[in-house]
């Protein structure tokens, strides 16, 4: 338990420096909510901080009716925190004269955030929150799904920051969500497990909503009595 928040204040605090060292003095927006944030931030100059908290408030607010409590109770930590980290760390960035190089650091520092936060069982709020529901509800891929409502912020950022930094900041998304995947499942893609089971659809049902991974489902029988398994 102690490890859990442990792993979601240090995923929180390297999110939050991904944004406030690399995307808001570089031109760059992010994903989902805090993407949101940042556009609003380039077009009126408001608070990221404030926006991020007041919209992942109301999104955790409609996660606690559909999300378990434990998932719940440890994303409420991360609303504050990741505003409050934001708010402390908003004017320390400088900008960077490439901004390729600017992406690959904001994508590689949020992926191993999302990897710290992920892996506790947590959430970074907004988008993250709805890619957990649709994981708990249905089994969708967990950064696949956060991957695909990131992207429709960032492309309404053509209309504030202009397609080459819209272009960018896809660079870093893709780049963070490779590193997410590296931070939650290693290196080695393809570690798989067998299961001997008479509950095989109880099992894959666990495997795939509680540890957003996949499985397969074969029928056998045994070679001497031919008996099912």
């Amino acid at each position: 338990m102690v490890k859990d928040y442990v792993y979601i204040i240090i995923g929180t605090f390297l999110f939050s420096i991904s944004i406030t060292l690399y995307a808001m003095p570089n031109n760059l927006a992010e994903g989902g909510i805090v993407g949101l944030s940042l556009l609003l931030y380039f077009a009126y100059n408001l608070s990221p901080a404030l926006v991020t908290f007041i919209l992942n408030a109301v999104l955790l607010l409609i996660g606690f009716k559909l999300l378990p409590r434990h998932m719940v109770y440890k994303s409420i930590i991360n609303v504050p925190l990741l505003s409050f980290f934001i708010f402390l760390t908003e004017r320390l960035g400088q900008p960077i004269e490439d901004p390729l190089l600017a992406a690959i650091f904001a994508g590689v520092i949020t992926g191993i955030g999302f990897g710290f936060i992920f892996r506790a069982g947590s959430s970074t709020g907004g988008t993250s929150i709805i890619a957990r529901m649709l994981n708990h509800r249905f089994g969708w891929e967990l950064t696949g799904t956060n991957f695909v409502l990131d992207a429709v912020i960032v492309v309404c950022g053509v209309f504030v920051i202009g397609p080459i930094y819209t272009m960018y900041t896809i660079v870093a998304l893709y780049v963070g969500k490779k590193v997410t995947d590296y931070v939650l499942e290693g290196f080695d893609a393809k570690k798989a497990v067998n299961i001997i089971s008479p509950e095989a659809q109880l099992i894959s049902e666990k495997v795939t909503k509680q540890m957003s991974s996949s499985a397969t489902i074969f029928n056998g029988y045994g070679g001497v009595f031919e008996k099912g398994t």
